[in-house]
């Protein structure tokens, strides 16, 4: 019996063998994009659940949330702690999450529990110019882009739905993958992304906008 077992055990783990996919990430001068988001949404079972414990960290740092972009799977809670040496109020509008965190001091957290799959975008009450992106999505198999890119996510083999994602782009592109054993597949995504409207400070007690 425990042989058969044994046996069972080798047959399931060669099943659930992983795959590769990377991804490169331009603009249409063909500039490396970061902050890119590619998602695996499996299409022949549904995705496991997220870890009880998951939790991620948006810091608020020198009057700015760190990182600008955060992706998580959807029931993970996201800890926010001020690093900074002023109050802020964090709170956010967006339709999947809207929550308000009142003035708090350095040196403190609260925390924020993410249950459904969207955008939610993030800002301070006091600080117009702070603003984050976490996006929430449906899987556990997602990756970020880095400054020259490059993404790469490791996914059982199967089906998925590819979804990419980036702050400025202005709808959400998706395509069908396939996942093979052992394997690492490759794809390469231009993307014509907006004009970045984001404010920035120059200097204490001023902004600017590029």
């Amino acid at each position: 019996m425990k042989f058969l077992l044994s046996c069972l055990l080798v047959v399931l783990a060669l099943r659930v063998q992983g795959a590769e996919l990377g991804a490169q990430v331009t603009d249409s001068k063909g500039g490396p994009v970061g902050d890119a988001v590619v998602s695996l949404v499996p299409l022949d079972a549904p995705a496991p659940p997220v870890a009880p414990a998951a939790k991620i960290e948006v810091a608020q740092e020198n009057q700015e949330f760190m990182p600008y972009v955060t992706v998580i799977q959807a029931g993970t809670r996201v800890v926010f702690p001020n690093r900074d040496t002023v109050q802020h109020h964090v709170y956010s509008l967006s339709k999947p999450k809207k929550f308000e965190l009142p003035l708090y001091n350095p040196g403190e957290k609260e925390s924020v529990v993410f249950e459904i799959a969207g955008l939610v975008t993030i800002g301070c009450n006091i600080h117009d110019w702070m603003i984050s992106h976490l996006l929430i999505v449906p899987t556990p198999w997602f990756a970020k882009s880095g400054a020259q890119g490059a993404v790469r996510v490791e996914a059982p083999a199967g089906r998925y739905r590819l979804e990419l994602w980036h702050p400025r782009l202005a709808k959400l592109l998706t395509k069908e993958v396939v996942l093979v054993d052992g394997s690492a597949a490759q794809e390469a995504f231009t993307l014509t992304l907006k004009p970045d409207r984001r404010v920035r400070r120059t200097a204490p007690g001023k902004t600017t906008g590029y």
